[in-house]
């Protein structure tokens, strides 16, 4: 009975003391790629981001595209370091500078900190636009999940909102991100991670309507593009639809690809099939100059 008692005890220290998992590491880089890590956008620790510069020479006096890459992980956990091979890459063929930035988690601050952070680090992008041969007229903000959720809230928060500096970006392109809060605070797609990003109290609503995209659809706003997976369970695919066709209603460009039975954070084959419409929506609209 001791030794059983012992090993039941062991196995719950064990258990208790089991390590975080180590943050992804950085991938090796293509040739030609130059990165600055960890440059501050705000005062705190976790206001970095890492500026990528392509291998891609532009001609004489020609500026390049830039891009606010946002990671997800629901508000509560992900790292810059996590969609670099996935969603930066691609970025950087096409000739982009590429901003992948980091903010508050949910643990250290929840909602609104993260749309503020996301904000700053955009105004940060277009301050230094020029330093980095960025033209400042053409800065995507793109991300998934609650990546997406925040490039959203890049391209569509108007200053009124309060939460911080606006006006810097040119097109949003939205991977499945959450595009209305309050309806994952409960009823049937209440989603643990809003839960804990959004504190309660009596204010809890507001705050959430205050950090939803749907909230800010208008006319005048950069272009979106939405793609979402149909068997989305984590972000419901309706968030997607209901944003386009908002956006559409109130005469904004908008535009939505439907991944067939396509579920949360899609494989790098479907990406593949995935990255030459994000580009054409994008070409379309002027980001891509000839280089």
């Amino acid at each position: 009975m001791r030794y059983l008692l012992l090993t039941v005890l062991a196995a719950l220290t064990c258990s208790a003391q089991t390590p975080t998992p180590p943050a992804p590491e950085m991938p090796a880089l293509p040739a030609g790629v130059q990165a600055e890590r960890n440059l501050s956008y705000d005062s705190h620790p976790q206001t970095v981001l890492d500026v990528f510069t392509p291998a891609v020479s532009t001609g004489a006096g020609t500026k390049r595209c830039g891009v606010l890459m946002i990671h997800g992980g629901g508000w509560v956990n992900g790292t810059k370091e996590s969609v670099v091979a996935k969603f930066v890459f691609p970025w950087l063929e096409k000739g982009c500078v590429v901003a992948n930035v980091e903010y508050r988690l949910a643990a250290v601050a929840p909602a609104p900190a993260a749309v503020e952070d996301v904000l700053k680090a955009a105004e940060w992008f277009g301050k230094n636009a020029k330093k980095y041969n960025v033209d400042p007229r053409r800065i995507v903000a793109t991300g998934g999940s609650a990546g997406g959720h925040l490039a959203l809230m890049a391209g569509l928060t108007p200053g009124s909102a309060k939460l911080g500096p606006t006006g810097k970006i040119a097109l949003v392109v939205n991977f499945y991100g959450i595009t209305d809060v309050e309806d994952q605070l409960g009823g049937v797609n209440l989603r643990k991670y809003a839960v804990t990003w959004v504190p309660e109290g009596d204010a809890r609503m507001d705050l959430a309507r205050r950090v939803s995209p749907l909230s800010y659809v208008r006319k005048n706003l950069p272009p979106v593009l939405t793609l979402h997976g149909t068997a989305d369970q984590t972000v419901p695919y309706e968030h997607g639809v209901r944003l386009t066709k908002a956006l559409r209603d109130a005469g904004a460009d908008a535009e939505m690809i439907s991944v067939s039975s396509g579920e949360h954070g899609f494989p790098q084959e479907k990406m593949l099939q995935l990255w030459p419409q994000v580009f054409e929506f994008a070409q379309r609209r002027g980001i891509f100059r000839d280089r």
